[in-house]
């Protein structure tokens, strides 16, 4: 069985990431398969320099990462290259980002800036699209904008996904989630704060939601 597992916003917690990452090998040894992060590695959190470098080091031999672009993480890279939209970063949890680099924005590496800005925004495979917020599922996914794909809000209790593809997401956060739909899944359960992270895990040859999940905890924020 080939398999996808999914790891949605981290927003700085290190620790759910690294523990993740650990799961998902430890639970298939012997057979790898592909690790999407859907964005947000940065802001809010204690340890977003950790995350990027963690990332940046890559998975076990014979994995495959695929790492998709966050609206968050556009917002520190366009912080740190225009001093005018700072102020909006920061209110946004860009300080605890900062605070992870030192506190001065010229320490940020800017192999970090680089890597942040040439994330991809979306990924399909057979079977589902993978996202950082959603698509408008009446647009053709050549023609979504960069706007849709990181920002977008699905109406409560939404359920298409795009055509027969399901879409996997996060960004809009549901501490008690995931949320399962017919067409789409919502992963993010503001780990960041409650420490409590899930992981999907989707069967490549087989089309609808996750099979199975890893549930990564650790402290809430404050603790």
């Amino acid at each position: 069985m080939s398999l996808t597992y999914v790891i949605p916003d981290i927003h700085g917690r290190y620790d759910l990431l690294s523990d993740a990452l650990a799961s998902i090998v430890a639970r298939s040894p012997s057979e790898a398969g592909v690790i999407v992060t859907i964005g947000d590695y940065v802001d809010k959190g204690p340890d977003s320099k950790a995350v990027i470098d963690r990332l940046l080091a890559g998975v076990a031999p014979g994995w495959r990462l695929v790492t998709l672009k966050g609206n968050h993480d556009v917002m520190m890279v366009e912080a740190l290259r225009d001093g005018a939209k700072m102020g909006s970063w920061i209110e946004e949890g860009g300080d605890a980002t900062l605070a992870s680099y030192g506190g001065n924005p010229a320490d940020v590496p800017q192999t970090h800036i680089a890597w942040l800005d040439r994330l991809r925004l979306i990924y399909v495979d057979e079977q589902r699209v993978y996202v950082h917020a959603g698509v408008d599922p009446e647009i053709p996914l050549e023609r979504q904008s960069e706007t849709t794909l990181l920002c977008k809000r699905y109406p409560d209790g939404f359920s298409h996904g795009f055509g027969k593809l399901h879409v996997v997401h996060g960004h809009d956060n549901f501490p008690d989630g995931p949320l399962l739909y017919e067409g789409r899944t919502n992963l993010d359960t503001l780990a960041w704060k409650t420490g409590r992270l899930m992981v999907g895990i989707f069967d490549d040859e087989r089309a609808g939601g996750p099979v199975d999940f890893i549930v990564v905890r650790g402290p809430p924020a404050g603790h």
